[in-house]
C-alpha cells in the first residue's frame, strides 16, 4: 500500500505541474525571508513571540457521529514569515474580529476543515488550490484504507499553486505538532483553527 501511495502521490503531483496556471512569486534566491529555504524546503518559524499564534483543537467523532476525544495542541505551531501567510488569513479563513488578550489587540479567525479519509491518508489539506485535484483511487487500496487505523500528529493548512523555480507545489501556511491521534478509517477529525494576528 505504501508503493501504492507514494505512487499515487506523485501522479497527483506530475499532474498539477504540467497543468499548472498562474504563478506566485517565491524565489528562495532573493533576499528577506522568502517562502522558501532551499529548492525542496518550505520557511516555517515558530508562533514564539512572533505576530501570529496558531491553536487548533481536533475533535474526533466515529462512524455514529458520537464524540470520541478532543485534542488541542500544546506545543508550538509554525507559519511561513510571508505575505502569502497574510493573504490566507485576510482573504480565504473567512470572518475576523478584533479581540484583546493581555492588553494586546489582535486579529482573530476561526476556520474549521474536515479532511476526507484520502486527505488523511497524504497528508493533504487544501484551504486554496489552483488546481482542482480529485483523487482516483483503486478499489482495492481503497478497501486497505478503510481496514487500517492510522497515526496522526502534524496538521496543516495548504496553499496549492505554481511557485516560480519551484513548480507547482502545496505549501503549509500554518502548521500544528500535536500528540499522536490514532484514527479508524470511519471516524471524522474536525479541525477547528483559531489564528491570532497582531494589530500593530
Amino acid at each position: 500500500m505504501k508503493k501504492f501511495m507514494v505512487l499515487l502521490v506523485g501522479v497527483i503531483f506530475v499532474a498539477l505541474i504540467t497543468a499548472s496556471v498562474q504563478s506566485v512569486a517565491a524565489d528562495h534566491l532573493e533576499p528577506g525571508q522568502g517562502i522558501f529555504k532551499d529548492l525542496t524546503s518550505v520557511n516555517l518559524i515558530e508562533t514564539t513571540d512572533t505576530e501570529y499564534q496558531v491553536y487548533l483543537q481536533v475533535v474526533i467523532r466515529n462512524g455514529d457521529g458520537q464524540l470520541v476525544s478532543i485534542t488541542e495542541n500544546t506545543m508550538i505551531a509554525a507559519y511561513i514569515p510571508h505575505e502569502l501567510t497574510d493573504h490566507v488569513f485576510d482573504t480565504l479563513m473567512g470572518q475576523k474580529e478584533i479581540v484583546v488578550i493581555d492588553n494586546i489587540k489582535y486579529e482573530k479567525v476561526q476556520y474549521i476543515f474536515t479532511p476526507t479519509l484520502i486527505q488523511r491518508t497524504i497528508g493533504y489539506y487544501p484551504i486554496f488550490s489552483e488546481l482542482t485535484v480529485e483523487f482516483e483511487v483503486e478499489e482495492d487500496v481503497y478497501t486497505k484504507m478503510n481496514e487500517e487505523k492510522n497515526n496522526y500528529s502534524i496538521w496543516k493548512i495548504h496553499y496549492c499553486a505554481e511557485f516560480d523555480g519551484h513548480g507547482y507545489r502545496c505549501i503549509p501556511n500554518f502548521q500544528v505538532l500535536m500528540a499522536t491521534l490514532t484514527l479508524e478509517p470511519s471516524d471524522t477529525p474536525i479541525q477547528q483553527w483559531t489564528i491570532l494576528r497582531e494589530l500593530s
